[in-house]
């Protein structure tokens, strides 16, 4: 849970800065704020959540991640287009539509959190994990 509440706050702040400081478009905003958080979110759940030290293997580790990644980016940035598009309709004002931008950037890796984590567990970490645990 710690590794979620620190990539989400990255991605969170950047998001919200990208779009009210800087007047970013939502869906670059968006792409920026992900990118910003998925190497810290690798390493953190990498160390903290599957307890792995050793050397990361770039194509049955790290591509994998960033693959599910850019899936979860994918679906972000288009519910995020859509709801810019919905808010500026509404003529919503400040903070409410920087909120439901927030609102949709999380509900997009929201839906794939489940898969994800038994990608991570089951195949990328914890199954050589499991492996080194009954090794002499």
């Amino acid at each position: 849970m710690g590794v979620s509440v620190i990539s989400t706050t990255i991605s969170v702040v950047v998001l919200a800065t990208g779009t009210l400081a800087f007047g970013l478009a939502a869906w670059t905003a968006n792409i920026i704020a992900v990118a910003c958080a998925t190497g810290p979110s690798y390493s953190l759940n990498r160390r903290w959540t599957w307890g792995r030290r050793d050397a990361s293997h770039p194509w049955r580790q790290v591509m994998p991640f960033w693959a599910m990644s850019f899936a979860g980016l994918g679906l972000s940035t288009i519910l995020v287009g859509i709801t810019s598009v919905w808010a500026t309709s509404m003529h919503l004002v400040q903070p409410f539509a920087t909120f439901s931008l927030l609102g949709a950037h999380l509900s997009g890796f929201a839906l794939l959190w489940g898969v994800q984590f038994v990608v991570l567990d089951r195949v990328l970490f914890g199954a050589t994990r499991s492996a080194q645990v009954s090794m002499p």
